[in-house]
C-alpha cells in the first residue's frame, strides 16, 4: 500500500491537513487551540479519518516561533558579547519605526541590558587581535548562574569568520549551564554586519527554548497517536527534522507562510501559472509573496516584530487583515480594520461564540458572500443577524448604516492587502499587470478580483485546494538545508582555488546532512561602496558578474557596468526532493448551480447564482456576478470577471473587459 503525506498547518483561526495517497487528496479543516497547537493537528488528524499505520511522512508547519516574537513571549535570554559591545543590539541602526512620529519607540531588544553580558577578547579581520580572558569568561558564567536565564546568546566581534573564542565561550556555558540553551553567532549566522548577526542570534536563543518545548511536545503526541515524528518547515521553504529546528528556531519564523508559497508555486506551474503573486488570506493575517519562473524568491532582509532576521526566508510579506480582522472607529471617527484579530476564541460575531466586535468575516457574510448558516471548521455556524447586529452597532457610532458599514470593511481591508502587494511587486522592480494572482485561504477568493481590479492584474487562478493550500505546500516540500560562508573580495581578485574550496567545503556539509542533495551555489554580490547586496544564482565564476547586473537592474532599474563589483558571501542550497504527486480535475459531476442569493456588489444588491465547486470539473465555467463554494473557503467572482476550471483543478478567472 502506498504511503500517506500529511501537511498540517496552524494559523491564528483554523488548523488545516492535506493528506496524499496514489494521486488522492483528502483535506480536513479544525478550529486552532491557541492554549497548545499540538491538540490542533491531531484534532486536524483524526478528523481526516487517516490510519496511523499508513503514514509515511508528517510535514507542519506553525505560527508558535512568530506569535512569541510578536506577543514577547520568548525565554529570558542573556547576551555574552566582546567587551565593549554590550549595546549593539540597543543602538541597533538608528532608524526610526516611523519618520515622523515622534513618540513611537523602536520594539525593546530581546536581550535587556542587566542581561547582556561582556568577556574580554578581540578578532579582527586577520585573526585573534587579544586573547580570550579566562577570568573574564568566569565572571560572565558565573554572573549567567545567577541570573537563571532560559538561553544565552553568544556574538563576539569578528565570529563569523573567526569563530574560536565564541566556540570557547559556547564550550564553557554548556559545560556550566547543562539546561541552558546557547546559541553562537558563528553557527546561526557566520555573516559580516553585527548588528543584523546579533538581532539574529539573540532570536534563535530567545525562541529555542520554546520552539523545542513545542515540537517535543508535538513528537510525543505524533509518537503516540503512531505516527511518524513531524518534519518541520523552515521559513526558507523545506522541511527539516525535529531535532534541527530546533537547533535553529530563528529560521522557522515563518514556517506557516513559507508552507502556503510552495504549494501556490507548485500549483500554479501545474496550471502552467510561473509567474505569481501570490495572496494567502486566512483568519488572522494576509501573506503576500512573489513567485518568478515557477521558483519561491527569497530574501535575507526580514524583520519580524521588530527583530531583523538575517536568514534566508521567503519572501512574504504579512498585514493584520485576515477574515477575524476587527473592524473598530479611531478618535477621528474614522473606520479601521485590525490589527487585533477575533481569532478562533470567540472569532467574528457572526460565529456566535460570544464575539461582539464586526470583523471581515461579518461584512462577507452580511453582504451575501458567504450563506447565512453555513458550517466552517465542523464546528462554527454562521449566524448573519449576530453580523449585521455587531456592524449596526460600530455603524452606529460612525453615522453609517450596516451596509455602508459592510462595505466601508471590506474596501479599507482590501486596501491594506493592496498596499501589501504592492510591497512585494512594485517595491521589489516587478510590474504586478504581468503576473497572475493566485488566491488561497479561507478568504482569498472572496477579494481576489478586487485586488486584481485595483493594481490591473488581468488573470485570477483559485486552486481547489485553495482553503487548505499551505498544507498542500508542506505535504510536498523537499528536504532542504542552507548554507552561507562569508567571503568578502572585489570580484576581479577572486582566487578561482579557493573560490571552489569554499563550496567545496559547504558541499561536504550537506553531503553529510542529506546525504546526496541536488545542489544550487548562489552568491551575495554589490557595487562597492553599496551597503547591502542582492543574491544571485553563481553555477560559474565567470557568469556572476552578468548576473549580478541583471539583477540590479531588475530589481532597482539600472545597473553600472563601469563600477566594481565586489563579493559578499557564497551561499549553497541543499535539497533532496520528494515526489509531487499529479494533480487532475475530474470530468463534472451534475448541475454546479446550487441555488440563488442576493449579494451586494458595490453597493447594489443582485441575485446571484452559487455554485458548487464539487460538482464542477475539468471545463466548467462560471460567469461574474456568481459565488462559487470549495469546500474550505469561497471565490466571489465579481461582475466583468468570467472563467473555466482547467485540468488541474483551478478555477482561472480573467478579467472580460481586459
Amino acid at each position: 500500500m502506498s504511503e500517506t503525506r500529511l501537511g498540517v498547518d496552524v494559523g491564528g483561526t483554523f488548523t488545516d491537513l492535506v493528506a496524499l495517497s496514489e494521486g488522492r487528496l483528502v483535506t480536513a479543516k479544525v478550529p486552532s487551540t491557541p492554549a497548545d497547537q499540538s491538540e490542533g493537528v491531531m484534532n486536524a488528524i483524526n478528523a481526516a479519518g487517516i490510519g496511523a499505520n499508513s503514514v509515511g511522512a508528517l510535514a507542519h508547519g506553525m505560527t508558535v516561533a512568530t506569535n512569541a516574537l510578536l506577543e514577547r513571549r520568548g525565554a529570558r535570554t542573556a547576551l555574552v558579547t566582546t567587551e565593549g559591545f554590550r549595546d549593539v543590539l540597543e543602538i541597533a541602526r538608528q532608524n526610526r519605526a516611523s519618520l515622523y512620529d515622534l513618540a513611537r519607540d523602536r520594539p525593546p531588544p530581546l536581550v535587556p541590558r542587566d542581561l547582556r553580558f561582556t568577556v574580554k577578547e578581540r578578532m579582527g579581520p586577520e585573526g585573534e587581535i587579544e586573547p580570550l580572558d579566562e577570568e573574564s569568561l568566569k565572571a560572565a558564567v558565573a554572573a549567567l548562574k545567577a541570573s537563571d536565564v532560559e538561553a544565552v546568546a553568544v556574538c563576539l566581534l569578528f565570529g563569523f569568520s573567526h569563530p574560536e573564542h565564541e566556540r570557547g565561550v559556547g564550550e564553557a556555558l554548556r559545560e556550566a549551564l547543562p539546561g541552558v540553551h546557547v546559541s553562537l553567532s558563528c553557527e546561526v549566522l557566520p555573516e559580516f554586519r553585527e548588528y543584523e548577526r546579533f538581532s539574529t542570534t539573540a532570536a534563535d536563543a530567545y525562541l529555542g527554548p520554546r520552539l523545542a518545548a513545542y515540537l517535543n511536545n508535538l513528537a510525543d503526541k505524533a509518537g503516540g497517536a503512531g505516527v511518524p515524528a513531524p518534519l518541520i518547515m523552515q521559513s526558507s521553504g523545506g522541511v527539516v527534522p525535529v531535532e534541527d529546528a530546533a537547533a535553529d528556531a530563528a529560521g522557522c519564523v515563518l514556517s506557516g507562510p513559507a508552507g502556503g508559497v510552495v504549494g501556490a508555486a507548485h500549483v500554479g506551474a501545474l496550471g502552467g501559472y510561473e509567474d505569481l503573486l501570490t495572496f494567502d488570506m486566512g483568519g488572522t493575517s494576509t501573506d503576500v509573496a512573489p513567485i518568478i519562473a515557477g521558483e519561491a524568491q527569497t530574501t535575507t532582509e526580514t524583520v519580524v516584530a521588530g527583530v531583523p532576521i538575517k536568514l534566508p526566508m521567503v519572501d512574504v510579506h504579512t498585514v493584520s487583515a485576515g477574515g477575524g480582522s476587527v473592524a473598530w472607529a479611531d478618535a477621528g471617527g474614522a473606520l479601521r480594520v485590525g490589527p487585533h484579530s477575533a481569532g478562533a476564541e470567540p472569532g467574528p460575531a457572526g460565529y456566535g461564540k460570544g464575539g461582539e466586535e464586526p470583523a471581515v468575516t461579518d461584512a462577507n457574510l452580511f453582504l451575501g458572500y458567504l450563506k447565512d448558516g453555513a458550517e466552517l471548521g465542523g464546528e462554527v455556524v454562521l449566524d448573519r443577524g449576530l453580523s449585521e447586529g455587531a456592524l449596526g452597532s460600530l455603524g452606529g457610532n460612525l453615522g453609517l448604516d450596516a451596509e455602508e458599514t459592510a462595505l466601508g470593511i471590506v474596501r479599507v481591508a482590501n486596501a491594506e492587502m493592496v498596499r501589501a502587494l504592492r510591497v512585494i511587486s512594485v517595491e521589489r522592480g516587478l510590474d504586478p499587470r504581468e503576473f497572475a494572482l493566485l488566491a488561497f485561504g479561507g478568504a482569498g477568493g472572496m477579494h481576489a478580483c478586487a485586488l486584481a481590479e485595483e493594481l490591473g492584474i488581468k488573470t485570477v487562478v483559485v486552486p481547489r485546494a485553495g482553503g487548505v493550500l499551505s498544507a498542500l505546500g508542506l505535504a510536498i516540500s523537499d528536504l532542504r538545508r542552507d548554507y552561507v560562508r562569508p567571503y568578502l573580495v572585489p570580484l576581479d581578485e577572486v582566487d578561482r582555488k579557493e573560490f571552489e574550496g569554499r563550496y567545496g567545503e559547504m558541499e561536504k556539509f550537506a553531503a553529510g546532512d542529506l546525504g546526496t542533495p541536488s545542489l544550487q551555489r548562489r552568491a551575495d554580490l554589490r557595487y562597492r561602496g553599496q551597503s547591502f547586496e542582492l543574491t544571485v544564482e553563481a553555477d560559474s565564476l565567470e557568469e556572476l558578474e552578468g548576473g549580478f547586473h541583471a539583477a540590479h537592474e531588475g530589481r532597482y532599474g539600472y545597473r553600472m557596468e563601469d563600477e566594481a563589483v565586489e563579493l559578499v558571501n557564497l551561499r549553497l542550497v541543499a535539497t533532496v526532493p520528494v515526489e509531487k504527486p499529479p494533480m487532475e480535475e475530474p470530468e463534472p459531476s451534475g448541475e454546479a448551480t446550487a441555488l440563488r442569493r442576493e449579494a451586494n456588489f458595490d453597493g447594489e444588491w443582485l441575485e446571484v447564482p452559487v455554485l458548487k465547486r464539487e460538482r464542477m470539473g475539468k471545463g466548467s465555467e462560471v460567469e461574474g456576478p456568481a459565488i462559487v463554494e470549495f469546500r474550505e473557503s469561497t471565490c466571489v467572482v465579481r461582475p466583468g470577471w468570467g472563467g473555466t476550471v482547467d485540468g488541474v483543478g483551478n478555477l482561472v478567472l480573467e478579467r472580460e473587459d481586459g
